[in-house]
């Protein structure tokens, strides 16, 4: 067992989380986030209590202006501080010349952050200006900006290894930055390579140095990124950038989760509420979701197998006394502790989920809910991202919703794509589909042509009901993504089983004002997708997207 926290001290008042998903996130190769994905994933890391979202750079990219002209136009409520990023003003031309930084301010945020070199070697060979201009563009960029009322964080790029390498320039870099009137100086670690022995000295030194608050921007290169923060928290930091699950480019940014977790439950400082780290699994999974990743399973704190143990001695022992093999409570950070073979109870999850939408269910319900949630799981299936198919099943396992209850029965359907059967195929192209349901015990058929088989499936399925649900007009597709996974057994094994792959469909559905999300898993893509979308119709014919009834959703 790990030593007894330390005391709090008078940095935990003041120590700011910053996460940066939205932006250094988005360059882990396969992160792809549409502007709604953007305020999807900043609405679940502002749940987590986080200081800081920086959203992205508006005026670089299309995309980003979108976001934060959509966030500034009353679509993102956030008890964080949104905050915008760029670089400061070019070479040779006036701060308020400069349409990059013209882009920060018509972003309206209270807060920007800007990035400046602070390796001579950077400034010679990259920027190519002298040194003392890139001196003057960083305090021009300052002032301007602080001249209009803006808080202002300083990133200096590559600052460790320009300090290493050319450590009188990199000092004048930040020191000018905050004589210039920024409000945080941050120390980035750009290519990752500091090591904890390096940096404990470095930002000690630097918060001494400096009249400004000092932050930490590590990249995970040489597998500090953590350390290195929690390093530069001992030595007086009062900013910790990093992002949800270490997304990031190369090897990724410090993992913002594990240092939530770390600083809470073993430094003992209450940076957030006890509730909101109880979520800290449940955001880890839902936002690796909406970027179509996955949590690592190693994970520490949030991952599949944190708190997993086999059979034998560790069993036994766990089940007497849990904190034999356990370094923490898993409940604390939303995880629970598992056994590969046979898993401990986690009732408490469900019922607390149930009562998050509305459904009251008792301890026998939430044990049988539990017990198909981790059958259905090894199958593939998750319910992280998937709140309004959680809901159903929920509902369904504990008895709330019973057979003749169900506003449908899906009974067979016939797909074909590109003139071809195409009943297990993911092809593009116009397709055609003919669906057959019950509904009140009649049988109905409907067909319907579409821009591939997931389309022509709910033309299909709008055909057959006919207008039985008239508000069912008013709920479109708003997203859908696909994943392969690993192949697995009826039974969960995944041996033994050749080459076959799992397909798991997310699928957004919206009725103009509220979103919920349901999700599909089978071998065959066309039946994954058919499967969210059942539960996306069932989900709204049963109004479960009522207030005070509805599962876990977002306003547009």
């Amino acid at each position: 067992m790990g030593h007894s926290p330390l005391p709090p001290r008078d940095l935990a008042a003041r120590l700011d989380l910053y996460d940066t998903t939205l932006r250094d996130g988005t360059q882990r190769e396969g992160v792809t986030l549409s502007v709604d994905d953007k305020l999807r994933v900043a609405r679940r890391m502002d749940e987590l209590g986080v200081a800081y979202i920086e959203g992205g750079w508006p005026g670089a990219n299309p995309k980003d202006t979108e976001f934060f002209r959509r966030a500034a136009e009353g679509e993102l409520d956030l008890a964080a501080t949104l905050v915008a990023f760029g670089m400061t003003r070019g070479p040779n031309r006036a701060a308020e010349d400069d349409v990059l930084l013209q882009g920060l301010v018509e972003a309206r945020t209270d807060v920007i952050c800007l990035v400046g070199k602070s390796w001579g070697y950077h400034v010679d060979e990259a920027l190519g200006v002298p040194r003392d201009e890139n001196l003057a563009m960083v305090r021009d960029s300052i002032t301007y900006l602080r001249g209009l009322g803006k808080r202002v964080f300083f990133d200096a790029e590559h600052f460790f290894d320009g300090l290493a390498r050319d450590g009188a320039y990199a000092r004048d870099v930040v020191r000018v930055a905050a004589e210039a009137g920024a409000e945080c100086v941050v120390l980035c670690d750009t290519n990752g390579g500091a090591m904890p022995w390096d940096v404990l000295e470095i930002v000690r030194g630097l918060v001494h140095d400096l009249p400004c608050d000092v932050g930490l921007h590590f990249h995970d290169d040489g597998g500090c990124a953590v350390a290195n923060s929690m390093l530069g928290v001992e030595a007086g930091a009062v900013h910790v950038q990093g992002t949800a699950n270490g997304l990031g480019e190369r090897c990724g940014n410090a993992n913002l989760f594990t240092i939530v977790a770390d600083l809470q439950l073993k430094r003992g400082l209450p940076l957030i509420a006890p509730e909101q780290l109880e979520r800290l699994t449940e955001i880890s999974h839902t936002v690796a979701e909406l970027c179509n990743q996955a949590t690592p399973d190693v994970a520490p704190y949030v991952g599949h197998t944190a708190f997993s143990h086999k059979a034998g001695l560790h069993a036994s022992a766990l089940a007497k006394a849990p904190d034999m093999y356990q370094h923490i409570e898993p409940d604390d950070v939303g995880n629970r502790q598992r056994l590969v073979v046979s898993e401990l109870a986690g009732r408490s999850n469900i019922v607390l989920k149930a009562k998050e939408l509305g459904v009251d269910v008792t301890a026998d319900q939430a044990k049988a809910v539990l017990a198909e949630v981790k059958r259905r799981e090894s199958l593939g299936w998750t319910y992280e991202a998937a709140d309004a198919s959680f809901g159903l099943l929920l509902r369904r396992v504990a008895g709330l919703l019973a057979d003749e209850d169900e506003p449908f029965r899906s009974l067979h359907y016939r797909v074909n794509v590109g003139g071809g059967a195409a009943e297990a195929t993911n092809g593009e192209g116009p397709a055609e589909a003919i669906l057959a349901v019950e509904v009140a015990g009649v049988r109905r058929l409907g067909a319907g042509e579409g821009n591939g088989p997931v389309d022509a499936l709910d033309h299909a399925f709008r055909n057959a009901v006919n207008g039985t649900w008239p508000d069912l007009d008013r709920v479109h597709l708003a997203d859908y993504k696909v994943r392969i996974l690993e192949a697995v057994s009826a039974t969960g094994d995944r041996d033994g089983i050749g080459t076959d792959a799992v397909t798991r469909v997310l699928v957004t559905a919206t009725d103009g004002t509220t979103k919920w999300d349901t999700v599909g898993v089978h071998a065959n893509v066309v039946e994954a997708s058919w499967l969210a979308l059942s539960d996306a119709y069932t989900h709204a014919i049963l109004g479960y997207g009522q207030p005070g009834s509805q599962p876990r959703s977002e306003r547009d």
